[in-house]
């Protein structure tokens, strides 16, 4: 299965889950395909007249050398195609579990051998394909719907999860963020010794799920799609856009051609894949491939690649995946490892006290458990008679976001204020009941990217936060209470309000931070917002502040387009030239000690700046069925990483 790289898993994590079939045609609608035809293009002179979508507008002219004249001139080095899952196998062969299958589905899990013993236990691949359930199905919940299966306009996490079902990746990595290509779609990977090429042979054995093959051709399409400034894929181009070209010389023969040798091309070469014979014709009349009847109809049944298809899609209910005996069987041949569930359902239930009592009567697999669900809701024998629950630290940072073109945060001791002002401890102590770690910056003490040395992360001053204010020019000059200062010549109150998702305990700190600045007379209204509503006032830089959340990318780079001046992504609309500098210099250094300073000092800026007030990581805390086995937790959660999914499991009782 494939797992996309840090483009696609920093997003807005502002959920608490951080997220009949109608046959299927390969033909575009012929009222689509002949329209154009019909009534020619527009004239350039019309003055209503829409511009004519380009495919890979974005790029420059490039044309590719001939493939032999590539290999006599370029010195290739061989790259990992890893098996995923035997990679998985062979590290856990290494350690051997802590205690007895019994014993870890009795342990209540209220200390950290006790977890340390479900996790190495209940967290193994299976020994035997006798200890699996061969016909199962997997429940997973999710507090939120599906926007769309395209995995090109994936932005939450369960959709990004779907795709990691339904869709075909060529690269992965493991769960020390190491890069590989896969040996369930890949022959062979070659870098340039100059790092400026990457060349792929893909295995013959792909097909979509409407029976045509899988090709380069759908990867090479893919790239344009991706590099045509119609298409509003901001989340997947970053990265992907330092691509110069994407070439397919045959159907199985790739090569990616780089704009600059980076440190970062690993992961520049990993981005979702399209099939070409369905889009290619439909693209045009519908860039945004959301609107067009056509369009609609295969976000309810796309055709995929991986190992599983979407058969139902229930709004706000849920969504059903099938595995594809097509996907491991090819020409009457197992030609790759079959997944271990028949089907798997996403069902969303958006109240969380709902979705545990869900779980306990068995209806559902796994949810993530809310820190008060976790301290005084699952200890009982109504909850251990059909579950357990495991938790590894994961590297999920939450925040507010501080827009710095307001005129309330444009200053950066405005944003300190607002750190010093707020109870970080009430919120830790008391709200989160004592489980998630305090966070000072934007990467985690255990990152090699984290600055050993870093400065603490803060903790409530009021007297701090006051001066801060007073020195940044706000004060009571009205004798009402609140502070306030001339702005474009008009006597303006602090007064701003926080957007936040509609979430208990996101509303609940969001509550909180109206209470603490109030103690120093600024205002601060709490507005929840629905999640897709939420999402667009960030994109368009809506708000004055947000309460939101980030997930870990596998390379630090990530960040550029979270927090370099103008990104697509900097909701925050945060800039400083330093910064820019060092993310410049940051994916051009290859000597990784460096490397590591050079991110080091970008955490230092930013904790300086405060563009966000850093909150809190949140680990993963997990119930889960007893009959469900497989989970490891890496930083980006207990099977966000290669393998995924691919080594969960449920044990058969017979």
């Amino acid at each position: 299965m494939p797992v996309f790289p840090q483009k696609l898993l920093l997003v807005l994590l502002v959920t608490s889950i951080v997220p009949g079939c109608a046959p299927r045609s390969a033909a575009v609608p012929q009222a689509v395909a002949d329209q154009s035809s019909a009534n020619g293009p527009a004239s350039p002179t019309d003055p209503v007249a829409k511009k004519e979508f380009q495919l890979g507008d974005l790029l420059a002219p490039f044309t590719p050398p001939a493939l032999p004249e590539l290999e006599s001139n370029v010195t290739w080095i061989d790259r990992p195609v890893v098996d995923s899952i035997e990679r998985l196998r062979e590290q856990q062969s290494h350690g051997k579990p802590t205690g007895t299958v019994e014993q870890a589905l009795a342990a209540r899990n209220d200390s950290p051998d006790a977890n340390d013993l479900i996790c190495s236990v209940l967290g193994r691949l299976p020994e035997s394909d006798a200890e699996i359930e061969k016909d199962a199905t997997l429940v997973r919940h999710t507090a939120m719907d599906m926007k769309s299966s395209n995995p090109l306009m994936g932005s939450s996490v369960m959709e990004f999860d779907i795709a990691t079902l339904t869709s075909v990746g060529l690269f992965s990595f493991d769960r020390d963020f190491q890069p590989f290509a896969s040996a369930d779609t890949v022959v062979s990977w070659q870098s340039s010794k100059d790092r400026l090429y990457d060349k792929v042979v893909m295995r013959d054995d792909l097909t979509w799920s409407d029976g045509r093959p899988i090709t380069a051709h759908d990867v090479a399409f893919s790239f344009r799609v991706i590099m045509s400034r119609d298409v509003p894929i901001p989340a997947v181009r970053s990265g992907t856009d330092q691509l110069k070209d994407v070439h397919a010389y045959d159907d199985h023969t790739l090569v990616y051609f780089h704009k600059e040798s980076l440190a970062t091309n690993d992961w520049n070469v990993n981005f979702p894949i399209i099939p070409k014979h369905i889009y290619e014709k439909s693209i045009a009349e519908d860039p945004k491939l959301q609107v067009s009847d056509y369009h609609t109809k295969l976000e309810n049944s796309p055709v995929v690649g991986g190992p599983f298809r979407i058969v139902e899609r229930n709004f706000g209910k849920d969504v059903v995946l099938e595995a594809r005996p097509e996907y491991y069987l090819h020409q009457g041949k197992q030609v790759r490892r079959p997944p271990h569930f028949k089907k798997v359902r996403f069902r969303i239930i958006t109240e969380h006290s709902v979705a545990l009592l869900a779980m306990k009567r068995g209806d559902i697999d796994e949810m993530i458990l809310q820190p008060e669900q976790w301290q005084t809701q699952t200890k009982d024998a109504d909850f251990h008679e059909k579950c357990t629950k495991a938790f590894g630290t994961e590297w999920v940072n939450f925040h507010f976001i501080w827009n710095c073109k307001s005129p309330y945060f444009s200053d950066k001791r405005v944003r300190q204020a607002m750190s010093y002002a707020f109870d970080h401890e009430e919120m830790l102590k008391t709200l989160l009941y004592g489980l998630y770690e305090p966070c000072n910056g934007i990467y985690h003490k255990s990152s090699v990217w984290a600055p050993p040395d870093g400065a603490p992360a803060y903790q409530q001053d009021l007297d701090k936060a006051e001066a801060l204010l007073e020195e940044a020019g706000w004060a009571d000059t009205d004798g009402d209470g609140i502070l306030d200062r001339e702005i474009n010549g008009k006597l303006t109150p602090f007064h701003f309000t926080v957007l936040v998702p509609d979430i208990p305990d996101r509303i609940a700190i969001c509550n909180l931070l109206r209470e603490c600045l109030d103690q120093i007379g600024v205002k601060c209204d709490v507005r929840p917002l629905e999640f897709t509503v939420l999402t667009e006032r960030g994109r368009t830089h809506a708000f004055d502040a947000m309460f939101a959340g980030l997930g870990t990318g596998t390379d630090p780079d990530s960040g550029e387009n979270l927090w370099a001046t103008g990104q697509e992504r900097n909701y925050g609309n945060y800039s400083n030239m330093e910064v820019d500098r060092l993310y410049e210099l940051g994916k051009r250094e290859f000597d990784v000690k460096k490397r590591q300073e050079i991110y080091h000092q970008i955490h230092r800026l930013m904790y300086e700046d405060q563009p966000f007030t850093w909150l809190y990581f949140r680990n993963s805390y997990y119930a889960f069925s007893k009959d469900l086995r497989g989970y490891v937790f890496s930083p980006r959660g207990p099977y966000s990483y290669a393998p995924g999914f691919d080594s969960l499991w449920k044990h058969s009782a017979h």
